[in-house]
């Protein structure tokens, strides 16, 4: 029998944790060596759920693995990232990568001097619906693309105890909607079309007592001329249409793949039009694996891939800073109330 790889989770402070403990328990020839978190009870509480060891040292977590699962407060990011890459330890990351870009360029550095396998959680990269939009853009069956518009959120911001967590504090999450829920669609848009040139954007705070935005609106230009709208809120009682794409040969709508409308929709996830067919919508057979379940667990999934075939990882560390990178532009945009650009100083 092959040896198994052994994964230390860095922290339980996202609830994003839970899914990926639970899905390396299922993977062939990966062991869950420890948790490790800066607070006690909750490494202790989560370590007993999943019948590991909770280990208080993050040095002695290192040792014991050669691969780790970071779940932490953003803020935290790099600090462990940067640790667990100078112990040549392979590393799964929460998104976003940061909550500035000098600590994701620190990230970048200490990956560029050890080499170390760095995978970024983007989970809607691993979606089939996310797929069939990109199939259908590089196929070129919706002809130019003029408008994209991406709606991504959820009803979070509602609920006094998500207001209560680190989630809603400036500080560990470094912002709220557009960094914590916003960055999805900011990788959607580079994955499928690239780097776009400009930005303008405008965020609002209609919750009271909130210290973070908690929704924000942000156009994005591309030289080609396409604009991007991306819209983040976690006040979305309900949804429906969360990705939209017009071409002058056609359009693709695409539903379910955000909190705010998973649960109350229910069917025709994917349809498209094309120019010249029948005029109507053509539904496909697809089922959005974020209305399937266990979405977030499929970065995990992909993580142990690489970890067992030695293969690249399906997102970088190099995507994660090109994304906070649009969502830090918009930040600006949105505080100067002037168009930001993006393109002309992107290192990447």
């Amino acid at each position: 029998m092959s040896r198994p790889h052994k994964i230390a989770i860095l922290s339980f402070a996202h609830y994003h944790a839970n899914f990926w403990a639970e899905q390396f328990a299922r993977e062939p020839d990966i062991a869950l060596a420890c948790i490790w978190d800066d607070d006690p009870e909750r490494g202790r509480e989560a370590a007993g759920r999943f019948a590991t060891r909770y280990e208080p040292d993050l040095d002695a977590a290192l040792a014991s693995c050669e691969a780790v699962a970071i779940c932490s407060e953003t803020s935290r990011h790099a600090e462990l990232a940067i640790r667990a890459a100078r112990a040549d330890r392979a590393i799964l990351c929460e998104k976003p990568l940061a909550t500035n870009l000098a600590d994701a360029d620190a990230i970048l550095a200490a990956l560029r001097e050890t080499g170390t396998l760095f995978m970024q959680s983007f989970p809607k990269r691993l979606d089939p619906a996310s797929q069939a939009l990109r199939e259908a853009v590089a196929s070129g069956q919706l002809g130019r693309i003029h408008l994209v518009r991406i709606r991504h959120g959820h009803h979070y911001g509602l609920d006094e105890a998500f207001r209560r967590n680190w989630y809603a504090d400036p500080v560990l999450g470094g912002g709220g909607a557009l960094i914590d829920e916003g960055v999805h669609g900011a990788d959607l848009l580079c994955w499928l079309f690239g780097l776009p040139e400009s930005v303008v954007a405008t965020t609002s705070s209609v919750l009271p007592g909130l210290a973070v935005e908690d929704g924000a609106t942000a156009l994005f230009t591309y030289a080609d001329g396409m604009t991007a709208e991306l819209t983040a809120s976690i006040a979305f009682v309900a949804a429906d249409t969360s990705i939209e794409i017009y071409g002058t040969g056609g359009t693709m709508l695409l539903s379910a793949v955000d909190l705010a409308s998973r649960d109350i929709t229910h069917g025709g996830f994917l349809r498209s039009f094309i120019a010249g067919e029948e005029r109507q919508w053509q539904v496909h057979n697809l089922v959005p694996r974020f209305k399937q379940g266990e979405f977030h667990h499929q970065n995990a999934a992909a993580f142990a891939r690489c970890l067992r075939e030695g293969i690249a990882p399906p997102a970088t560390a190099e995507d994660g800073r090109r994304a906070l990178r649009l969502i830090i532009s918009a930040y600006e945009a949105a505080r100067t109330g002037r168009r930001q650009l993006i393109a002309d100083h992107e290192k990447d």
